[in-house]
């Protein structure tokens, strides 16, 4: 079995796991040597022949292969003016050797490089979930060149500007944007999006995700080492270096620890021989097994075990966290504010409601009541096949959205002529012969109409609802008018109440948008407190304001205009931040979707890992208390007190590992449901 581990450990540093699978490797051979080593020499030693120096022999070889390492990596913390916890383990092994008790010496040696090693393939393991973003990258890409012609190239010599096709079931090589071609893709890898993405001319794409249907032919947007896959895994691999605040002060802590042990010891090995004429083999036996149960190993294993596996799990789902000591933080949060636009909303404007001349009472829109007999009466379809043609080549978000709406109802758009544009009005032209005009009030104006009480009336409940009209005229009459708002996204609702649910306790929407159209959207999410009509430090502002009142502040934006929000915040949490270098170098922690319900599994996540720590924490601190006291009073034998000790890291480690599990599903609460069109799946999530 232990061939076959050994094999996959080098298949596995072979293909790129270098430094830890040699590690891991290493630490194996040495674990078996050593066991071998302890074995033979038990053996020999219970042989019924008189005592041989050789039966030291096996027993030196597991000293020698066990203790290499542990005497390695004491000197280098001796270099640097520190004890450190292996120097406690070797100084018992050669102290047990020292009082003939070289089994017990080569017990303890076999059991703590298991103990390495089994703590090492269990940390590999949240390794492992992060390294195999780095198998995402492809190698090669087929780059199309002006000709036409195809050929195969390294993916570091792709350069901006240059074109890539992606033949169906291939890894997309390169960020960049479709410029032929229709698919869907599997963005699971960079944005823990679980359902493929349509993709179409004009739609971002990016490395290390999988076309599923079409060929695509994509315009490289940035070379490999810029990607938004390259970003996640430098992000990810910084993350493992900053430390929980938990962690830093266990590493101030041990070395001082170190110190105390030492000196107990000396004192338990010294004491009763001097003061009480005790036996002082039996004193420096207990001494020995003092410093292996004080040994303060899973409480310095407890906090990282948990933090790299948060770590990783986030980052298996597009949750990036820029340090352990952000995902420590995540777990003190109590009040969200939310961004808006962009954040909990489409950031885009689609058509509401359409109402025409027909649907309202006739004659009760021009100044003299009376509608001219020639008029022909446009259905809806006809009315917006109209406003689209005329504003198919404007770039206005309003007029984007009159067109997709007409595109999305699979009208024809009409030809049209003398085309006339007024800005910050609207526009007019002449369509199958008509003159017409699409725009705003103040359009409606310049037309000479002027809007009767009925139409008025449906504006004003329009505007309350947050949503901007626009009115579709011809030549002294209105045929018309179209409500367009920002819509929701389909699990912003559902997001407000799972973090009600996860127990934060004040939610807040922020937002420079008209009043009007944040408390609209308030209503229908029920949030606690809006804020509207904000400039970015009226934003900042109000979160510093939320922080003086809070244990924690979680601010949620789009990266760029809410950037100083984002920093100001206990935690920030930028959102849709694919190709945003603003927002990852602002905030805290980096949602590669556009889902937020994501925020509510930040912040899950950050409650469990500090459960897992501090149960880690306590127990460590517990146990290793409780063997103290038996070894001082009644007394234990040094191979108990190995067992006893590695088994509480092994313990340790394995309860942090646990954080690998769990998904970003929120459970359903009951009456919490995502919006009627858009349900929910009913998937669980594990707690701790």
């Amino acid at each position: 079995m232990a061939k076959a581990v050994s094999t996959r450990l080098r298949h596995r540093l072979r293909s790129g796991d270098g430094p830890e699978a040699a590690e891991i490797i290493f630490y194996l051979r040495t674990t078996a040597v050593v066991f071998v080593g302890l074995v033979a020499g038990a053996l020999l030693r219970w042989l019924p022949d008189e005592p041989s120096p050789w039966r030291w022999l096996p027993f030196g070889l597991a000293y020698l292969a066990g203790g290499y390492r542990i005497a390695l990596d004491s000197w280098h913390a001796l270099r640097h003016g520190r004890l450190s916890i292996d120097f406690l383990m070797g100084a018992a092994a050669v102290g047990a050797a020292i009082v003939d008790r070289p089994f017990e010496g080569a017990v303890l040696i076999f059991l703590f490089s298991l103990s390495n090693l089994l703590e090492r393939y269990a940390m590999g393991r949240t390794r492992d979930a992060i390294s195999r973003l780095v198998d995402l990258r492809p190698q090669q890409a087929t780059l199309l060149d002006d000709d036409g012609g195809e050929r195969r190239v390294a993916v570091d010599e792709l350069r901006p500007g240059q074109s890539i096709l992606v033949r169906p079931g291939e890894r997309v090589s390169a960020d960049g944007v479709v410029r032929s071609g229709r698919s869907d893709v599997d963005q699971a890898a960079i944005t823990g999006e679980s359902m493929p993405v349509a993709k179409a001319p004009g739609d971002d794409v990016f490395a290390g995700t999988i076309n599923q249907g079409g060929a695509l032919v994509v315009t490289v947007a940035r070379p490999a080492s810029e990607t938004m896959l390259a970003r996640i895994i430098r992000l990810v691999e910084e993350a493992r270096e900053e430390r929980a605040p938990a962690q830093q002060f266990i590493d101030r802590f041990a070395h001082p620890y170190t110190l105390g042990v030492v000196a107990a010891t000396a004192l338990v090995a010294a004491a009763p021989p001097l003061l009480f004429a005790a036996n002082w083999s039996d004193s420096f036996y207990r001494a020995m097994t003092l410093l292996v149960v004080a040994s303060p190993c899973a409480l310095v294993i407890s906090t990282p075990s948990a933090i790299l596996s948060g770590i990783a799990n986030a980052a298996r789902y597009g949750i990036l966290f820029k340090g352990g000591a952000f995902l420590d933080v995540a777990g003190t949060i109590d009040t969200v504010a939310f961004d808006k636009t962009g954040t909990l909303t489409e950031g885009r404007p689609k058509l509401q409601a359409l109402i025409t001349r027909a649907e309202l009472i006739e004659g009760s829109y021009g100044p003299d009541a009376a509608w001219r007999a020639t008029a022909a009466l446009m259905d809806e379809d006809g009315m917006l096949a109209s406003a689209a043609a005329i504003e198919q080549t404007s770039e206005h978000h309003i007029a984007r959205a009159i067109v997709e709406a007409a595109k999305a109802r699979g009208l024809t758009l009409p030809e049209i002529d003398t085309f006339a544009s007024y800005p910050g009005e609207g526009a007019s032209a002449d369509v199958d012969g008509r003159s017409l005009w699409v725009g705003n009030l103040a359009m409606a104006e310049r037309m000479g109409l002027h809007l009767s009480p009925l139409i008025l009336g449906w504006t004003a409940e329009q505007t309350q609802l947050g949503r901007s009209v626009v009115y579709v005229g011809g030549v002294d009459e209105l045929h018309g008018a179209m409500a367009l708002a920002d819509v929701l996204k389909p699990t912003a609702a559902a997001t407000i109440r799972h973090l009600k649910y996860e127990g934060i306790r004040w939610i807040t929407l922020l937002s420079g948008d008209h009043p009007e159209a944040v408390r609209a959207v308030a209503a229908e999410l029920g949030v606690d407190e809006v804020r509207a009509g904000l400039l970015p430090h009226e934003k900042v502002d109000t979160v510093r304001a939320l922080v003086s009142t809070s244990r924690g502040v979680g601010m949620v934006g789009d990266g760029v205009n809410d950037a100083p929000a984002l920093a100001a915040a206990t935690l920030g949490i930028a959102m849709g931040a694919m190709g945003t270098d603003v927002a990852i170098e602002t905030a805290d922690v980096v949602l590669m979707s556009d889902d937020p319900e994501k925020v509510d599994y930040v912040i899950h996540l950050g409650k469990r890992t500090r459960r897992v720590v501090r149960q880690n924490v306590l127990f460590s601190i517990g146990w290793m208390a409780l063997l103290v006291v038996i070894t001082l009073t009644i007394g234990m034998p040094l191979p108990l007190a190995v067992v006893a000790h590695e088994g509480s890291t092994l313990l340790v480690a394995v309860n942090g590992l646990r954080l690998l599990r769990g998904h970003p599903h929120p459970p359903m609460v009951p009456g919490a449901h995502a919006p009627d069109a858009a349900p929910r799946r009913m998937l669980s999530r594990t707690t701790g």
